[in-house]
């Protein structure tokens, strides 16, 4: 999941500055701005970027997307849903909109992971629950062993795989202050990397059980650039910011840091989430997909990073047709849903995704209906698929 914050920047230094162009001096540019003004409008020298909200002047085709075109499987939620009346209303919305089944990454283990399952167990058809790895006293004797049992006690409740793990440089764990603490174990004392020798085991145990592993490295590289006017995902991400010091890993460590625990355990299936984080250099990502047989990636919460490059996007997922898994990983409203249809099916262009805080404009896919069944919904029973037939190899 991805916290947001406030922002305290004034657009002086980013968006007044456009005054400039086209030897229209600032002064000529805010006179004219003045005289077309209408009561409540803000002036640019004290529009805050955060509060910045472009209208698309292009007169042009939008695509309303009520259904999925085909039936779908979110391989990406969480346990939005906090009652029995929310998860019956998540179901109306599934079912509005062509969702076959969600898998809820639960974080949990425990008496947390029994208490999100009953919330759930009215609907078995419709949602796949997922556990988290207890990762308390990580650093003391007998852990493994602790967490192997942990792991599976949720197995035999009904858990058909293990995630989100998250690390976003300090090791695994929702960070503070984020996440509500009953959807995830909040680890004591040292967190681990992916690749920690303590965990094989429990990866290992995941291949045996048959269960598929999400793990979520990294955040969008610009979280760990400076928040400068050179930063191209300033405006979207000033909220992600991650500083980089001793005991954080960067960007590329954290990648480096995943590719490693999948290499180490090539009979469990992984499911890398966001696209591992390089929607900004998806051949990095198709390198590792080809490296690595047991990998998928979600697109979860990575719409607007890869609807600002349609063109190559779609030869990407065409070129990884078997690889890509659909996900939302941005709550159950119905608008949200049609919005990502809207992504993938359609050649709309220039068109936001505010909602989702984005202010950089999205266009369509326009994936082909072969493509779309791949990934809508075939690639994730495949990857199931494969991860049953490991266990009983």
């Amino acid at each position: 999941m991805d916290r947001r914050q406030s922002l305290t920047i004034l657009s002086g230094a980013a968006i007044g500055g456009i005054a400039g162009r086209g030897k229209v001096r600032p002064l000529e540019a805010q006179e004219r701005f003045s005289s077309n003004r209408t009561q409540g409008e803000i002036s640019p020298e004290k529009l805050l970027l955060k509060d910045y909200r472009p209208k698309s002047i292009y007169k042009i085709p939008e695509t309303r997307i009520g259904k999925a075109k085909y039936p779908v499987i979110d391989c990406h939620t969480h346990p939005y849903a906090r009652t029995s009346s929310e998860v019956d209303q998540w179901v109306k919305n599934m079912d509005a909109v062509g969702l076959e089944k969600g898998v809820v990454l639960t974080m949990a283990s425990g008496e947390q992971f029994n208490e999100i399952h009953k919330r759930f167990s009215q609907h078995p058809d419709r949602f796949e629950l997922w556990c988290g790895f207890d990762l308390a006293r990580f650093d003391s004797a007998g852990f493994e062993q602790r967490a192997l049992e942990a792991l599976e006690r949720c197995h035999d409740l009904g858990a058909k795989g293990v995630g989100e793990l998250v690390d976003k440089g300090r090791g695994i764990g929702a960070p503070i202050g984020t996440e509500p603490a009953s959807w995830g174990i909040r680890p004591t004392g040292p967190r681990p990397h992916p690749d920690h020798p303590r965990l094989d085991t429990l990866f290992e145990r995941c291949s045996q059980l048959g269960m598929p592993v999400s793990i979520h490295v990294s955040d969008p590289p610009w979280a760990y650039e400076p928040m400068d006017q050179t930063n191209d995902g300033l405006m979207n991400g000033y909220t992600w910011r991650i500083t980089v010091k001793p005991g954080v890993m960067g960007h590329q460590a954290l990648i480096e840091s995943l590719e490693r625990t999948v290499k180490k355990h090539p009979k469990t299936i992984f499911f890398a989430c966001h696209l591992t984080n390089q929607c900004n250099d998806l051949s990095r990502l198709g390198e590792m997909l080809d490296r690595n047989p047991n990998l998928y990636a979600d697109i979860g919460a990575r719409y607007a990073e890869t609807a600002c490059i349609p063109r190559f996007v779609s030869q990407f997922f065409n070129k990884y047709r078997d690889r890509i898994l659909y996900g939302t990983d941005m709550g159950y409203d119905q608008e949200m849903y049609r919005t990502t249809f809207r992504v993938l099916e359609t050649a709309d262009e220039h068109f936001y995704i505010f909602q989702h805080e984005y202010h950089w404009s999205a266009s369509g896919f326009d994936l082909s209906d072969a493509l779309l069944k791949s990934i809508y919904r075939e690639n994730a029973l495949a990857a199931f698929a494969r991860a049953r037939q490991a266990a009983s190899a």
